[in-house]
């Protein structure tokens, strides 16, 4: 990995730039999308209700570039990601179940 003054990063391999793109793990909800999609309101939803347990540090083993070290002051409440199963879903689930009405309305 090549790093320039300006920030910018390269990946080289016997001196060869190679290409590569960016992936955001940790991706939220769009809430746009729950509008626009009033019939996908329900399915994306749960998925906010779990993306609230999730713990959104990233890994602490990958050095952070150019960037002082984050250290982790306290343990989370939140889970990893990868921890994240179906039982989570599950509560989710039952949770909106609850309160529906208050937040899709009535049918």
């Amino acid at each position: 990995v090549w790093h320039y003054p300006d920030g910018h990063k390269e990946l080289r391999l016997n001196d060869v730039q190679l290409p590569y793109s960016t992936y955001d793990r940790l991706s939220e909800v769009d809430p746009v999308a729950i509008v626009d999609n009033k019939r996908l309101g329900h399915v994306l939803e749960v998925s906010r209700q779990v993306q609230r347990k999730r713990d959104n540090n990233r890994s602490q083993s990958i050095p952070s570039g150019d960037e002082p070290s984050r250290r982790r002051h306290a343990p989370s409440i939140n889970k990893p990601q990868r921890s994240l199963n179906e039982e989570d879903m599950l509560e989710a689930i039952i949770k909106l179940q609850g309160s529906s009405e208050a937040i899709f309305g009535k049918r």
